[in-house]
């Protein structure tokens, strides 16, 4: 089954008409959603999923700590060695969906490292996503490491860019 990372920056806390038009295309397309359970962008598309009763979702937690799990979904508890809760204990579940997912979607406020980290890595592991930049209210799609770089001058600058993941024409292929 194809699935889809999906997370945020923890400063975005809901879903607009945009995000959740391609959330329901995933939902309509029966993709299963890797999700992790930090607040802000994580929590709301876990609401928006949990209100439309959509079940194929598997929810990440480092160390079987589970912050948010809105829809009571299956756990994937990520071993953690380390005895501190900094930048490596939650970016242990990223790494892991980072690794078991197919495509990715995420919200990114323009300045949250720990989402454009897991953009960057998307695209080094050639896996495509969806990127929604608030500040520009718009979809980018990142295949490349070019276009994350671009992605960054980009929101800066405001220019437009790819709209096509998870649009109404979008069809997985793999």
């Amino acid at each position: 089954m194809t699935s889809v990372f999906i997370g945020g920056s923890r400063r975005l806390g809901g879903v607009n008409t945009d995000v959740g038009h391609r959330l329901d295309n995933i939902i309509q397309k029966g993709l299963h959603v890797l999700i992790g359970d930090a607040g802000g962008f994580d929590r709301a598309a876990q609401a928006y999923l949990a209100e439309r009763g959509y079940r194929a979702v598997t929810v990440y937690c480092t160390a079987g700590v589970c912050r948010n799990n809105v829809g009571d979904w299956p756990l994937r508890a990520v071993a953690y060695e380390g005895r501190d809760r900094g930048l490596a204990f939650y970016t242990a579940k990223d790494d892991a969906m980072l690794r078991d997912a197919d495509f990715g979607l995420f919200a990114w406020d323009g300045k949250s490292k720990g989402t454009l980290r897991n953009i960057e890595e998307m695209s080094v592991r050639g896996k495509a996503c969806a990127v929604f930049i608030a500040p520009l209210q718009r979809f980018e799609t990142v295949r490349t490491a070019a276009d994350v770089a671009a992605l960054s001058r980009d929101t800066m600058s405001g220019r437009p860019g790819s709209i096509e993941l998870f649009s109404d024409t979008w069809r997985a292929t793999g």
